[in-house]
This record gives C-alpha cells, structure tokens and sequence, in this order.
C-alpha cells in the first residue's frame, strides 16, 4: 500500500505532515511503515530524525550516449530521433555533440545510429541513501546532482528502493503539479493533499485536484494552519464533496519546534489529537 503526500505550493506544511504521519502510523501498524522521500532537489525528511543512522549509500546514474566521431558520419538521424534536441550535429564541420542536461537517456539514438558510432556511458544522477530509525522501518531518500534536471529519473530510482514486505509506504512529493509530482503519485493508492486556508492554498489545491482527478488517484485534503486565513477552503471541499481528512490548528509553539528540528517532541495535545483523527480515517483505506 502506498500513500503519497503532496500539496500544489510550497510551505503548506507538506513535510511536517509526512513526517507526523510516518510516526502516527508506524505506532498504529507496528513499525510496518516507511517513508520515501522524493522531493530529490531538496530532500529534507531526515532533518528530523537526528538519531537516524544510515545503513546504505547508493551512487545512481543514467545511461547516455556517447558519440565517437571517427565513426561517425555526421547523418544526422540520431539528432532527428532525439525528441528533446539532445543531439547536436554539424556535417561541414565534423561536429557532434550530446547535451546531457537534456538527454533523457530514452535510448532511440542508440537505435537510430547504423554505425557503431554511438556507445553507452554512464551519467551521474545522484544518490539514494536508507536510513534507520528509532520507529517504522527506516526513511530513503534521493538526493539530485547538482545540475542535473532529470528529478523525474531519480525519483523512478528511488521509489524502486521500497522494501515491499512493509504494510505501507509513504512518498513524500515535490512541491507543484509537474513532472515529478506526476511521478511520484503514479503508483500510490491513495493521495493526501496537504493545504491551507488561503488565497494562494486554495488556488493551488484546485490545480492539484484537477491533476489527481485526470489520473483517477482517490485523495482526500488535510487543512494545516486551519485556525487562520478564510473558510474559502473549506466552502470548496464541501461543494465538490471532497474528504476532509483533518484540520491542523496552527501553533506558534509547534512552529518553534519545527524551526529547531524538534518536529516530533513536545507535539500540543490539539495537534496530537488531529493526527490521531487522521490516522483513524485513514485507517479503512490502508486496510
């Protein structure tokens, strides 16, 4: 079972919920619970969890293509086959050149080129490590190289890491609406969208909700922050029957606490009392 959690805007709260759920429910499921952390530029789940030790660092790469010009005739069909201009060829002047910021290692110049002027390297793409905790079944992340665009490709990496044997699974997602947001819910079962009760929470739940619903993925809305901002939020659960999961009050105390990388000590009875609400309603869809 998988369970993602997202939000279509940054500082919602998305983190801070992925990290309590993970330990709400690893007490609710006997430690059966890992938490993957796929937002791979800026990983930042193991923040809290200042005793984790790590168990296993994983250099990853991709394969991309490497042009030998001395076989090379300069036809320009693996430029041509390229879909996203990776290739670059110059017939009068011998060029040839790949732009590995924009490969996507899809492998069709390989096809492509009748020459043998092609071979296979490997590409840095950063790292997944596994670490353990004191509680559930430990946290992976992966961490991009820097440079690299290709989030989409490592979070695919990532997410292969899980240890199957475990009850549940939770991916923590980017940010926004994109590409590696898109991956990152494609194998869940179900989606928490994490928001908050403003303007700009509101404008961005709508996108991610019109995303969710063109991928058939079940979700349901936690409200962080809810004893702030307007009730715009909640008017348009209601209208589109959307599940409301939970309503996080704000705490000045617990934000202290975030800041300082206590997230999970001294949690306020108020708080504590939402997530168990949250667990329990989330209870029927792990099982």
């Amino acid at each position: 079972m998988q369970i993602a959690i997202a939000s279509g805007k940054g500082g919602t709260g998305k983190t801070t919920v992925s990290v309590n759920l993970y330990y709400y429910l690893s007490q609710k499921y006997n430690n059966k619970v890992q938490l993957i952390d796929c937002d791979v530029e800026e990983p930042n789940d193991i923040l809290f969890f200042p005793e984790a030790t790590m168990k296993k660092e994983t250099e990853v790469f991709t394969i991309v293509p490497e042009i030998d010009t001395t076989k090379c005739t300069f036809c320009k069909k693996c430029a041509d086959w390229c879909e996203f201009n990776a290739i670059s060829i110059v017939k009068t002047l011998e060029f040839a050149e790949v732009n590995y910021e924009l490969c996507h290692s899809c492998g069709a110049c390989f096809e492509a080129c009748s020459f043998e002027a092609i071979k296979q390297i490997k590409n840095p793409l950063g790292r997944i490590t596994e670490y353990q905790t004191t509680f559930g079944s430990g946290i992976h992340e992966g961490r991009l190289e820097i440079g690299s665009a290709m989030q989409t490709a490592l979070i695919k990496k990532v997410k292969k890491h899980t240890d199957s044997q475990q009850l549940l699974t939770l991916l923590d997602a980017p940010p926004g609406t994109s590409c590696p947001v898109v991956e990152t819910v494609a194998t869940a079962n179900y989606v928490i969208l994490v928001t908050e009760p403003t303007p700009f929470g509101l404008h961005d739940l709508t996108i991610t909700v019109e995303l969710l619903k063109e991928l058939n993925k079940p979700f349901g809305v936690i409200v962080n922050k809810a004893n702030l901002g307007n009730n715009a939020v909640f008017d348009f659960l209601e209208k589109n029957k959307i599940t409301l999961l939970g309503k996080i009050p704000f705490s000045k105390e617990y934000a202290a606490n975030y800041s300082q990388g206590d997230l999970l000590n001294n949690i306020p009875p108020e708080v504590n009392a939402t997530y168990q609400q949250i667990v329990e309603q989330l209870h029927p869809i792990i099982n």
